[in-house]
């Protein structure tokens, strides 16, 4: 009878120690799997964390060459290429989700295409402006060298007028005449015959452009460098044009054709320049020759 309890107390045990074992084998087998689920899950968050890191900098890289331009833009892009550093030393200390700096980095990454877009678009205009700058409002002397410049300019510019808000002068012309008593107009191109100097141009057709009064200022200059006309001051901001006529004008969306006399005094044989100024900027020149 004692031999049957001991056996009976002994298959308890095995079985006990069975469960226990078989219970100590499932959890090793989960406590292994969470460990390489750990480590698979914190490879490849390592990875992403060095593919955010490496966009980051060569983000940097890309600002850092921007700037080394010294465009007008250069305080702009310096601030966000502060903003990525900031990023970066931020990342390199993070143990957290790489999700949230790798839209961060996609935010200042759109941000940069949209900074060097306005630069580049700043940079044309700057050269357009370097371009067509007009030194004339500040003395004759800038002014004449400005219109060798311009002269060639304009022949071009005239050819590709497109429509746009600011209204285009083209075919601006002068010429010398001899006035008759009878009032009779004979062309000359001899200075010391001349009674008048004739200016024509044209405003050209312009179906967007806002219609009203214009006011153009026409500038003459003769061989010796002096304003030939009215001889009249206009002050434009901190700049003064003195100009030879007011042409005035009522657009209305058509082509319209402006001709004026300024009267010729003891004129001398040489270079003379016109110049059209629409509101202080230049807007068409040119140059004639008399004998």
């Amino acid at each position: 009878m004692e031999n049957q309890n001991n056996n009976s107390s002994l298959k308890t045990l095995i079985i006990v120690l069975s469960v226990l074992f078989a219970l100590s084998l499932v959890y090793i087998y989960k406590l292994t799997t969470d460990v390489n689920t750990t480590e698979q899950k914190l490879t490849t968050t390592l990875s992403e964390k060095e593919q955010v890191m490496k966009d980051l900098n060569d983000l940097k890289t890309t600002y850092d060459a921007a700037i080394a331009e010294n465009t007008s833009m250069s305080d702009e892009l310096i601030a966000e290429r502060d903003k990525v550093v900031a990023l970066i030393e931020k990342l390199k200390y993070s143990n957290g989700d790489v999700a949230k700096f790798k839209k961060q980095f996609l935010a200042l990454e759109s941000k940069m295409k949209t900074l060097f877009a306005e630069n580049e678009t700043l940079k044309k205009d700057n050269t357009v402006l370097k371009v067509q700058r007009d030194s004339t409002i500040v003395v004759l002397d800038e002014s004449k060298k400005t219109n060798k410049e311009l002269t060639g300019q304009n022949e071009d510019l005239t050819k590709t007028v497109e429509k746009g808000s600011k209204l285009a002068i083209v075919n601006l012309k002068t010429a010398a005449y001899i006035v008759r008593s009878s009032g009779k107009e004979i062309p000359t191109d001899k200075a010391s015959r001349a009674d008048v100097l004739k200016v024509s141009f044209t405003i050209a057709e312009n179906a967007i452009a806002k219609s009203g009064d214009r006011k153009y200022y026409v500038q003459v200059i003769d061989s010796k460098n002096n304003v030939m006309g009215e001889r009249q001051t206009e002050k434009f901001a901190d700049k003064t044009l003195t100009y030879s006529f007011i042409a005035n004008v009522k657009f209305n969306n058509k082509t319209v054709d402006l001709v004026q006399n300024v009267p010729a005094e003891k004129l001398v044989k040489g270079t003379f320049y016109v110049n059209v100024f629409d509101n202080g900027q230049l807007v068409s020149t040119t140059t004639f020759t008399l004998k």
